[in-house]
């Protein structure tokens, strides 16, 4: 026995790759099954969470209309439903054909999430120039002109990734005929 009563054999045979762990999960359907759905709970859990907030502070205070809070709590249950649905759907959205309608399921929900963490730094900063009794008018725009910014950075880079990829494949397609 070694010093902490573990035998010292054991230890080494843990480390020499024999048994890789994250191969034996990674390659393993029913550990993938499980973890999926582990994060498909959560992200609903979350979902549901920013749902009952909405509807409870909706309730609370009808006569307000959208605010930035209400809205932050419908982009969260918006984010962490879309992602969910993704995960326990995950093979069928793997299959998803055009390639694009994947990618723009599977990269809305990131900058839908960059919008609503934008929209919280939005309302902080409201409430700090507010306390300073300064003008928040300049505000809004700059959170309107960073999204679009963002959003159009995306769609310009999928257009590119997709008529790149399109080429590569018309390449390989002529060139396959001229070896032929």
């Amino acid at each position: 026995m070694g010093r902490y009563g573990v035998d010292e054999a054991v230890i080494p045979y843990n480390l020499n790759g024999e048994s890789n762990w994250w191969h034996d999960i990674n390659d393993s359907p029913l550990w993938q099954d499980r973890i999926f759905h582990i994060l498909t709970a959560l992200y609903g859990l979350v979902a549901v969470i920013a749902l009952v907030q909405l509807v409870r502070i909706q309730l609370r205070v009808p006569e307000f209309g959208w605010t930035t809070q209400k809205v932050f709590h419908f982009l969260n249950f918006l984010v962490n439903g879309v992602r969910g649905l993704v995960f326990i759907f995950r093979r069928n959205v793997q299959d998803l054909h055009p390639e694009i309608v994947r990618h723009i399921l599977l990269d809305m929900p990131s900058l839908v999430f960059f919008t609503t963490y934008a929209l919280l730094v939005l309302f902080w900063a409201e409430i700090y120039y507010q306390a300073r009794a300064e003008s928040t008018d300049g505000l809004r725009p700059i959170f309107f002109t960073i999204n679009v910014a963002v959003y159009s950075i995306q769609v310009k880079h999928m257009f590119y990734y997709f008529s790149i990829s399109a080429y590569r494949k018309e390449f390989e397609v002529v060139f396959f005929l001229l070896e032929n």
